[in-house]
């Protein structure tokens, strides 16, 4: 078996146009593994729960719109939400995964901070993506950071805003966006005011990464494709010590007992790679 197995058969550069992975678990996996709890529902959706109930995360395959992920924070476990962030169901899984990640960091440090936190300049949020060549334009209503291809953006909305209209997704102060136009290649991404921009700030540093990331080819939207970057993966080589592994699992299927060389013409590969399934876990259930 190979030392390293791969999770797609090609690589993507910018991420903002590689498109979903379809599953969820690389960006629940940060809140388990800081000790939240998750149940579903008969409909596959996925809730997910800080000990103390005052994170609340929903992973929703079978929501009532195109909205995957849904994070909020309360600070009555009763009440309205104090902040929420969204995520539809074309984000980046990585993007989503930055976010939880963060966010479970923080948890884990300090829970009341994610509610409490001293408020941070917006321009934290903006940095990574100036820093990668992203163009700014400030303007009375919104500042705007636009991608070197334009294909993706972030527009930060000044003033004050109704909060009531925020968590409905009426006004957005936050509002992250990536790919061609179109349903099934355009991404969203919200955060309402009160959301730390820590979190924002490591979300947009994930984003401004250039980095190629994994895919198998279906998974990048059509419309896309033109515009990436995409660079086929080569199988692994096997390591020296998938060579003895396999050559000892030979021997024991033939009963260690000395097999012959077989022909030239019709000698098999001494190592044969598996292919390791490409979807198989939680899928989001969306196309």
């Amino acid at each position: 078996m190979p030392s390293h197995p791969l999770d797609g058969d090609i690589h993507v550069t910018p991420l903002y146009l590689a498109g979903s992975t379809t599953i969820g678990d690389p960006a629940l996996q940060p809140l388990l593994d800081h000790g939240f709890t998750a149940q579903d529902d008969d409909l596959a959706n996925l809730y997910v729960s800080s000990p103390d109930q005052h994170v609340r995360l929903g992973f929703l395959p079978e929501g009532p719109d195109n909205t995957l992920w849904k994070v909020a924070a309360h600070s009555d476990p009763f009440g309205p939400p104090a902040w929420l962030a969204t995520f539809d169901a074309n984000t980046p899984t990585e993007l989503v995964t930055a976010f939880t990640s963060a966010l479970a960091t923080a948890y884990a440090e300090a829970p009341d901070t994610l509610l409490t936190a001293p408020h941070r300049p917006a321009e934290n949020g903006f940095l990574p993506l100036e820093d990668a060549g992203w163009k700014r334009g400030d303007y009375r209503p919104a500042t705007l950071l636009t991608a070197p291809d334009g294909l993706a953006g972030l527009t930060y909305r000044k003033g004050v805003l109704d909060r009531h209209a925020e968590l409905h997704r009426d006004q957005n102060r936050w509002l992250l966006w990536g790919g061609q136009d179109g349903y099934s290649s355009r991404w969203y991404a919200t955060f309402t005011t009160a959301v730390p921009v820590d979190l924002i700030a490591a979300t947009t540093t994930r984003l401004a990464d250039p980095s190629p990331v994994l895919r198998y080819e279906i998974e990048v939207p059509e419309r896309n494709r033109s515009a990436a970057r995409i660079r086929r993966v080569s199988p692994p080589v096997p390591t020296p010590l998938d060579v003895r592994r396999a050559a000892a699992a030979r021997a024991r299927s033939h009963g260690a007992r000395p097999v012959g060389r077989a022909p030239a013409a019709t000698r098999s590969p001494s190592v044969v790679l598996p292919v390791r399934p490409a979807h198989g876990q939680v899928a989001a259930g969306r196309s």
